[in-house]
């Protein structure tokens, strides 16, 4: 049985925490570095830390935030967010990410994940997608970037199936139909997801309660769970969540 694993997940504009509700109505959820160092003493298998505005503002990723928050984790580190070239990647890792997420750059240009996996391996890329509804697409979601503001006309799974062709390493799907709601993941979209590939799959959007975690990873087929505003409106622990799936038969690392 695969290990199930954590993600808390950061999203950052204008230095602070962020969370809002289908990518809008942006709230203050808190310091980034707090956030982090308290993930990890939680028990956090990974952490997630994505600029949420570097696309939208024409910029990359902010390199402070990466460096202050990997200087007081040391749990894998995936950063995200205006992440267009190798040199991006490059400039991120060296910061201290241990992997790097790229999702509208990806879009624009696929070859950048084939080379991006080629120079640093196919475990530190991955490939975010952002999705909406769409029945004009055969899979019933579309995908979408530059923050959901850009609908692109490309099938998710369609676009999933190419990512993992191309060398990524890890995909993780984000319903903008469900984004902060906490009403539980989109279990079809991340299923219409991880069906499709054979590799790691991370939920993403909506996690509320303590069962939305299970059905992830029972009716969703993923490995890795992130959530947000469960975590840093303090709703739920990592600890709780990981005791939960514990006694629900999933395997996870304490």
């Amino acid at each position: 049985m695969t290990t199930v694993k954590i993600m808390p997940c950061l999203d950052m504009k204008d230095g602070r925490v962020v969370k809002g509700i289908h990518f809008a109505d942006l709230k203050d959820a808190g310091d980034p570095v707090e956030s982090a160092a308290l993930y990890q003493k939680e028990g956090a298998d990974e952490l997630a830390m994505l600029d949420i505005a570097a696309t939208l503002q024409n910029r990359k990723t902010r390199l402070k935030w990466v460096k202050n928050v990997s200087s007081v984790i040391d749990i894998p580190l995936t950063v995200g967010g205006g992440i267009s070239n190798l040199d991006d990647i490059k400039l991120t890792l060296d910061a201290g990410a241990d992997k790097v997420s790229i999702n509208s750059a990806a879009v624009k240009n696929p070859n950048l994940i084939h080379e991006a996996a080629a120079e640093y391996g196919k475990d530190t890329i991955t490939v975010a997608i952002d999705g909406c509804r769409d029945t004009a697409m055969p899979s019933g979601f579309e995908v979408v970037i530059a923050g959901g503001t850009e609908k692109t006309g490309i099938d998710v799974v369609k676009w999933a199936k190419k990512c993992q062709e191309l060398g990524a390493g890890v995909i993780l799907p984000t319903s903008m139909d469900g984004d902060g709601t906490q009403d539980g993941y989109d279990l079809e979209y991340t299923r219409s997801v991880s069906k499709a590939v054979n590799i790691p799959v991370i939920a993403s959007g909506g996690a509320g309660k303590l069962s939305d975690f299970k059905q992830a990873v029972i009716e969703g087929g993923a490995s890795i769970l992130l959530a947000a505003s469960v975590f840093h409106y303090r709703l739920l622990s990592v600890q709780e969540v990981k005791e939960y799936l514990l006694e629900n038969g999933i395997d996870v690392s304490f």
